[in-house]
């Protein structure tokens, strides 16, 4: 299991630079790491040397390895990459009890007691953390990858309900709630600056939006571009509503992700997407000049 808040899962164990050390500790320095780093950097110098990141807790299967490296699987995201072995640890043998719920806060800390000292800084937007017990003024015990158990996080920082909450709505109320949840959470994350590979709220890429916003409502979807286009069911583009997806050719991809906001003044909608270009995540609206740059429009299934 991923031991640090952020995990950045790497092409080979030659791939990060010097400038990369932050992102290679125990804690993983993410915020910092990605705020030395150039715009450019951040959007190009990355591609074929990270390829994604993993949350605290997510389970991965070590396939090799070498030196202080090891080469990992991650079933969530359908993908692989390196990361240094001092970032994983074995999962306890209770590490599925507890009801799981979701980091709701921009970031937090893991703290070893109500109040104490860090274990675990910078634990991210969308990292699931099981409750292991009752609050405690205002704090609530967590399971923790490993042996270390439990620890404590301020109770306001996570979701109010567990995860498989609220399975049995109707589907189409829930999915017009859905679609109207996404796009408050995609909001939150304005200005976050672009990072290639990232799905945190200290950088994230197009598909690392959608994929962290959705997966804040309990739905998961696939982690890369092409994946992403071909999920869900297909829609006009005349006919997409708020939190559906459309896809642009935009800064040398084919396939980048939007999340459609609610319609403005214009006739064409709003979209807020992760931009290599801006080097952010923003919210503008659809130019006439960019209709014939959309690739797809999608509609995600609820969990409903």
């Amino acid at each position: 299991m991923i031991a640090v808040a952020v995990a950045t899962l790497w092409a080979s164990p030659s791939a990060p630079g010097s400038e990369d050390r932050l992102a290679l500790g125990v804690p993983s320095a993410v915020r910092d790491w990605v705020a030395r780093l150039t715009s450019d950097v951040r959007a190009h110098g990355l591609k074929g040397r990270a390829r994604t990141q993993c949350l605290l807790g997510t389970e991965v299967a070590v396939e090799r390895i070498e030196d202080l490296w090891a080469e990992v699987t991650c079933p969530r995201q359908e993908t692989s990459g390196w990361v240094p072995l001092d970032q994983l640890v074995n999962p306890a043998d209770d590490g599925h009890a507890g009801a799981e719920h979701q980091v709701v806060a921009t970031a937090t800390a893991v703290r070893d007691e109500p109040g104490g000292d860090v274990l675990i800084p910078g634990v991210t937007l969308g990292t699931r953390l099981r409750v292991v017990g009752e609050d405690y003024r205002g704090w609530v015990p967590v399971s923790l990858p490993g042996p270390q158990q439990p620890g404590w996080v301020p109770g306001r920082d996570l979701s109010a309900e567990p995860l498989d909450a609220g399975r049995d709505e109707a589907p189409a109320t829930s999915m017009i709630a859905c679609g109207l949840d996404a796009v408050k959470l995609a909001q939150q994350m304005l200005e976050i600056p672009y990072l290639h590979g990232g799905i945190s709220a200290y950088g994230i890429d197009a598909p690392g939006l959608v994929w962290i916003v959705y997966r804040q409502l309990g739905i998961d979807v696939p982690r890369f571009n092409e994946p992403l286009a071909g999920t869900g069911d297909e829609v006009e583009f005349d006919d997409v509503l708020p939190g559906d997806l459309v896809f642009f050719e935009h800064g040398g991809d084919s396939f980048l992700p939007a999340i459609v906001a609610e319609r403005g003044q214009a006739d064409l909608p709003e979209v807020i997407f992760a931009s290599p270009v801006y080097g952010k995540v923003v919210i503008e609206s659809i130019k006439d000049s960019e209709l014939g740059t959309i690739t797809a429009c999608r509609r995600l299934r609820s969990r409903g």
